[in-house]
């Protein structure tokens, strides 16, 4: 889906030459027709080329993946991915992008009506 997303639109031979080791066209193929059949692609035909674009804006593919992502590694909790990812590479994180991440989940627990009890502000992280 990103070579697409970055080309606009390919052929499995072009998403072919994008991919990194030795891929079989069959696969890149196979690996096509299953995303149309889900509804993340379509295709043209040109002569006798297929040539696939995305079906889907990015923003939605992404949401997409990450859910599943969330879903299959982390039982569905969004906390616990969070938690994952502050533990690991969230401690590489400067004190402004802790700041944007915190007013994001403000953000989103007013959005959701729940209240601010247990929301960790940057005095928790001090």
């Amino acid at each position: 889906m990103d070579i697409l997303y970055r080309r606009g639109r390919a052929t499995a031979a072009e998403v072919m030459e994008d991919l990194s080791g030795n891929p079989n066209y069959s696969t890149v193929r196979t690996q096509l027709r299953v995303l149309e059949e889900k509804g993340h692609v379509t295709h043209q035909e040109e002569g006798l080329r297929y040539v696939y674009t995305p079906a889907v804006p990015r923003s939605s593919a992404r949401k997409s993946a990450l859910r599943h992502l969330v879903d299959t590694f982390f039982d569905g909790s969004a906390e616990s991915a969070v938690a994952a990812i502050l533990g690991g590479e969230g401690s590489k994180l400067s004190d402004e992008q802790l700041d944007r991440i915190s007013e994001l989940v403000k953000k989103a627990g007013k959005a959701g009506g729940a209240g601010k009890a247990g929301r960790p502000g940057k005095a928790g992280r001090e």
